[in-house]
């Protein structure tokens, strides 16, 4: 069975940092894309960022690139989220994915996510 469990989360103020950090068991990591997502009260889920099983491609919302950084520690069995210059509007609960088969793009696996707050 996969698990996700996130980890990172916190109240920091704007133009701070965070690191976010998924750590996956249940099957073969480094078999599979992963994701970060983020959703607000009322909002649908928004794809945060993405990158490929061997870490080779990576790709980013318009409203993320420059500022967050996706990687994965396939030896770790993690994937994490570095944020920089975050804004009051990166307020949300951050969710990491998991590819469900090998090569389709699709996330069939969460994580319960983690709490941002970009506050002053």
């Amino acid at each position: 069975q996969v698990q996700l469990v996130e980890s990172g989360g916190g109240l920091v103020q704007p133009g701070g940092s965070l690191r976010l950090s998924c750590a996956a068991s249940g099957r073969t990591f480094s078999n599979y894309a992963m994701g970060w997502f983020r959703q607000t009260p009322g909002k649908a889920r928004e794809f945060v960022a993405g990158i490929t099983w061997s870490g080779g491609s990576t790709s980013y919302a318009d409203s993320v690139k420059g500022r967050f950084t996706i990687s994965r520690d396939n030896a770790k069995n993690t994937v994490y989220l570095q944020m920089n210059s975050l804004k009051p509007e990166d307020t949300a609960v951050y969710s990491c994915a998991a590819e469900g088969v090998a090569g389709t793009g699709a996330y069939s696996y969460w994580g319960q996510g983690t709490q941002v707050t970009v506050s002053s």
